[in-house]
């Protein structure tokens, strides 16, 4: 595995993957660092299960490399990277969240590491007792990450139906959330706000059922969601939804969630084109953590929530204009204009 590894790296340019082990916690993790040329990696601490150590090596390496294509597309002085980490029952995951602290503390700065899947404030707080480069969930940090990320996920949904339909005209539109975590439900209550009906879904029935009282929306079963009819499908859970098998039960005109990595394999992206579904590529429009995050790491600042949305929404209107007059997939537009922006900091 080592040497395929390598070969990686060397095809895309990765800096650094690191396997951690840690025998007093039982820690077991990658973390990626893909690129640094413009300023120091930023990315997140994502915990979950993974069948086997190949798939999560695999998963860090595409967000690692996911993160520096969403620094590169929104001008950011920052590259990528990730941590995973493989969830096991069995782990310490207080002293764990602490020795990944430390990690990130011999890096010296070039790495900076945040909230992710199932890493909050409360394992942030102990990745914060070994090292300052990390977000501070508190009043002192960066604050909102999540209206953020909701921000830049619904101005590029917005996007996506103006390139669609030739306006946003939400009273008309159905949209379906599947995932209603603190960006999944910020979409929703943006959509609602004007006049969408919206569709809600989460494998958590009790956070399903209170944001619909909250909003107002229907809800239904999360693995029926997908053959929902509507304008917008909204994934906002874990990635890997659209897949070959999933494809032929969509009923959307668009695609545009916060999830990352929702394309199990690019190919996947032009079927989506062939079928004339579109895409909002979610390494775009997921991108608001990123952009709060950055500036206020490197510029002691709190960009406004609205700023990020309209900055994330121009580069997606973008992004969707160059795929049509292409007649491209824009997954791989955005991919082709990144790697541009990358290839011409390297130089």
């Amino acid at each position: 595995m080592s040497v395929h590894v390598l070969d990686a790296m060397a095809r895309e340019g990765f800096e650094q993957v690191s396997a951690i082990h840690d025998r007093r916690s039982g820690l077991r993790a990658f973390l990626g660092i893909h690129d640094t040329v413009r300023g120091p990696a930023f990315g997140g601490i994502r915990r979950r299960e993974y069948r086997d150590e190949r798939e999560a090596l695999f998963d860090c390496l595409r967000l690692s490399r996911a993160m520096t294509y969403k620094a590169a597309l929104l001008d950011l002085p920052a590259g990528g990277g990730k941590i995973v980490l493989m969830d096991d029952e069995k782990v310490d995951w207080p002293r764990a969240y602490r020795h990944i602290g430390d990690v990130v503390q011999t890096l010296g700065g070039s790495f900076y590491t945040g909230p992710d899947v199932n890493t909050g404030a409360k394992e942030l707080a102990s990745v914060a007792e070994q090292t300052t480069y990390v977000t501070d969930p508190g009043d002192s940090g960066p604050g909102e990450l999540a209206e953020a990320t909701a921000e830049g996920v619904f101005q590029g949904m917005a996007a996506a139906l103006r390139s669609r339909f030739g306006a946003e005209d939400w009273a008309s539109r159905t949209i379906v959330v599947q995932g209603l975590g603190a960006v999944g439900s910020g979409v929703a209550r943006r959509a609602r706000a004007l006049g969408a009906r919206v569709v809600g879904a989460d494998v958590l029935e009790d956070r399903a059922l209170a944001v619909a009282d909250e909003l107002d929306i229907e809800i239904v079963d999360p693995g029926s969601a997908i053959e929902v009819p509507c304008d917008v499908f909204s994934p906002n859970a874990l990635g890997g939804l659209l897949h070959d098998l999933s494809l032929s039960r969509l009923r959307c005109k668009i695609v545009a969630g916060g999830a990352n990595n929702q394309l199990a394999r690019m190919l996947v992206g032009d079927e989506l084109h062939d079928m004339g579904v579109l895409y909002t590529p979610d390494f775009v429009i997921n991108a608001g953590a990123l952009v709060r995050g950055t500036i206020f790491h490197l510029e002691c600042r709190r960009e406004p929530v609205e700023a990020i949305g309209k900055r994330i929404g121009a580069v997606a209107e973008r992004i969707l204009e160059c795929a049509l007059e292409e007649d491209d997939a824009p997954a791989r537009v955005a991919i082709r204009l990144a790697e541009a922006q990358i290839a011409e900091w390297r130089d």
